[in-house]
């Protein structure tokens, strides 16, 4: 693994020069990552899903992205369908014209039900989005990153990562197993220079916990117990995944950065 640099500590921060790799950014916490990359000074490479109907795909952060400067591009990927997955990493390397040095997995799916009706369907569905395409993602990224010696993967968790929540058993189930997907490809990959960590969301005031927000009890009870006061905003990720796509992470290696306003502290 190379030393940390010996520059200026904001310099250490600057993805100048860089290029990202990026699912799940069209809205919420991929969406403030993906700007939060660019304003540091990297070219992004957006991950979208093929629209319906020959409609255009939601182009919104790649808009707000070339609106502030920056270099932005996507590829076209549905991740339930692994088939595709497997293409992506290339097709994005042939879309920026040459090496991506940062992979951040941000998106993901949710289904709730009581597990003894959790449906077949619904468990295959989740793994297949949540931790199988990570995997496929990463594995191409590390056939990429490993011969040149310079790479960082950034995952994202949850807090399902470390507690077993209530009706969702995919979510937790693949949630848990991409925390230790995360430590096994640091533990591989850090010697050589690629850095593999993870941010691991507390609640977050986005589309995927619309129905906890809409039950006035569970938003009353998980509320009371966040010391900071409050649920968690998108922007709240742009710091994190910024440090752990620079240089500044550089001796950070399996780290599963828990963001959640003190959640898993009371």
């Amino acid at each position: 693994m190379d030393p940390s640099p010996s520059i200026p500590a904001p310099a250490l921060f600057d993805l100048a020069g860089q290029t990202v790799l990026i699912t799940g950014a069209t809205r919420g916490i991929g969406a403030a990552c993906a700007l939060a990359l660019a304003e540091a000074g990297a070219s992004v490479c957006l991950v979208l899903r093929p629209p319906g109907d020959h409609a255009l795909p939601n182009l919104d952060t790649l808009n707000a992205i070339r609106a502030r400067g920056a270099r932005a591009e996507y590829v076209l990927c549905d991740l339930a369908d692994l088939h595709a997955v497997k293409g992506v990493f290339q097709n994005a390397l042939d879309t920026m014209g040459g090496p991506i040095d940062i992979l951040v997995n941000c998106a993901g799916i949710q289904r709730r039900s009581p597990s003894v009706d959790f449906s077949e369907s619904d468990w295959d569905d989740v793994l297949d989005v949540n931790l199988k395409s990570v995997w496929l993602l990463s594995q191409a990224a590390g056939r990429h990153m490993l011969p040149r010696r310079h790479g960082k993967i950034v995952n994202f968790c949850s807090l399902l990562t470390f507690q077993g929540g209530l009706t969702v058993p995919a979510y937790a189930a693949a949630k848990g197993a991409l925390g230790q997907l995360t430590k096994a490809l640091a533990n591989e990959w850090s010697a050589h220079n690629v850095q593999v960590n993870a941010i691991c969301p507390g609640y977050i005031a986005t589309d995927m916990n619309e129905k906890l927000l809409a039950d006035p009890v569970r938003m009353r009870q998980i509320s009371e117990r966040i010391p900071a006061g409050r649920w968690g905003a998108p922007n709240d990720f742009a710091g994190p995944v910024v440090f752990l796509a620079s240089k500044a992470s550089q001796y950070v290696c399996g780290e599963l950065l828990v963001v959640d306003g003190g959640w898993m502290g009371r």
